[in-house]
């Protein structure tokens, strides 16, 4: 991180070539270059750590709307006049904040431009996690670093790699194009031998929400329901569960709660013997959630129940539906409370410290949304 008085600086640091661009083969280097990363139709433009607005007005120039941020009181001044000079002041505003986390609302930028700044903000990789928040759906980033090793500022020795930025955009952008700018001298007013690069990043889109289905059954004997106890799956083993699996690909639910209750418990249903009971999402402790689809069986449809899986299955066993077992995977379990309950659409939400294990004294987590109800099951 820098410790340079950006304020006692600010009256001397257009002197760098590729600061104050008034060499006109530098600034057109610096022109043609924007026009490449900036989005061709006009949007607004947000540049971080602007110092004394000189990439600011060339974006005001080809018709961005153009906020400026500094910390630099000095800087932002300048940065001010410098556009209400040139009549770019249009439209553009110039404010003094802190880069890292400026003085403006999220999700009203097509570009976060910044020219040699993540250098030095003293956490750059949360520092581009926040400037993503401020840009609209599409929107990019446009950043400006290098490592450098000669005279001046930024100082010899300091910079980021590309390598490292690019790493650290990676989570929220879709694409990152990087830019060699070491070998074109008309940026800088003379050759230079150090790394110098421009990474332009487009936002990824926002991912649609996906969630695994699984399908449960409720075998009905009289007042009994089949419960099979987990072993050897590496999950709630010693548990009681329903026969149940996840719905792959191409299937549909009944499709699938057919295709398990096959592989799991030998028994061959048909759709005429499934009925819905309820829908139910789930998340379990530090997970993802899911949705649950239970259907309600009569037994004799489809044959006799047998353990088909013993590698996933110790034993299958009948329990009355008024007086379940605590020793249940407490998704399972809130599922069949809330069929004996008649309910139809039910929310379950573990906290991440709760047990996989139903406990009879734990916080209930189920909600039950709004439905008209059938009534409870008869047991």
């Amino acid at each position: 991180m820098t410790t340079i008085d950006w304020d006692v600086s600010a009256d001397t640091f257009d002197e760098e070539p590729d600061h104050g661009l008034r060499d006109p083969v530098v600034r057109a280097a610096w022109a043609g270059r924007l026009a490449g990363w900036l989005p061709e139709a006009a949007g607004a433009v947000l540049d971080l750590g602007c110092g004394t607005g000189s990439l600011a007005l060339l974006a005001a120039e080809a018709g961005h709307r153009v906020t400026a941020v500094d910390r630099s009181p000095r800087m932002a001044a300048l940065a001010r006049a410098k556009l209400a000079g040139a009549g770019a002041a249009a439209g553009a505003r110039v404010l003094v904040g802190d880069a890292a986390c400026p003085p403006v609302a999220a999700g009203a930028f097509d570009v976060v431009l910044a020219r040699h700044v993540l250098w030095a903000l003293p956490d750059p990789e949360a520092a581009l996690r926040h400037w993503a928040t401020l840009l609209r759906p599409g929107g990019r980033l446009v950043l400006i670093e290098g490592v450098w090793t000669g005279d001046g500022l930024p100082a010899s020795g300091t910079g980021l790699p590309a390598a490292r930025l690019t790493a650290a955009l990676a989570p929220f952008t879709e694409r990152v194009h990087h830019e060699r700018l070491s070998a074109d001298p008309a940026l800088w007013g003379r050759p230079v031998d150090d790394e110098r690069y421009a990474l332009v990043a487009a936002l990824a889109p926002p991912r649609r929400h996906t969630e695994v289905v699984d399908v449960h059954l409720i075998l009905r004997r009289g007042d009994e329901v089949l419960l099979a106890r987990r072993s050897g799956t590496g999950y709630a083993d010693g548990l009681l569960n329903g026969p149940s699996g996840h719905v792959e690909s191409g299937e549909d639910v009944r499709a699938a709660m057919i295709r398990e209750a096959a592989e799991e418990i030998g028994v061959s249903l048909t759709p005429d013997d499934l009925r819905v009971a309820l829908v139910m999402q789930h998340r379990g402790p530090a997970g993802e959630p899911r949705i649950g689809w239970f259907f309600e069986a009569a037994y004799g449809a489809g044959g006799e129940p047998v353990n088909r899986e013993p590698h996933k299955c110790s034993g299958l066993s009948w329990h009355p539906l008024a007086a379940l077992p605590d020793d249940m995977v407490a998704y399972c379990r809130a599922g069949l409370d809330a069929y004996r309950a008649g309910e139809r659409f039910v929310i379950h939400w573990h906290e991440d410290g709760d047990p996989i294990a139903h406990t009879p004294d734990a916080p209930g987590r189920a909600v039950v949304l709004a439905a008209t109800r059938p009534g409870p099951r008869g047991v």
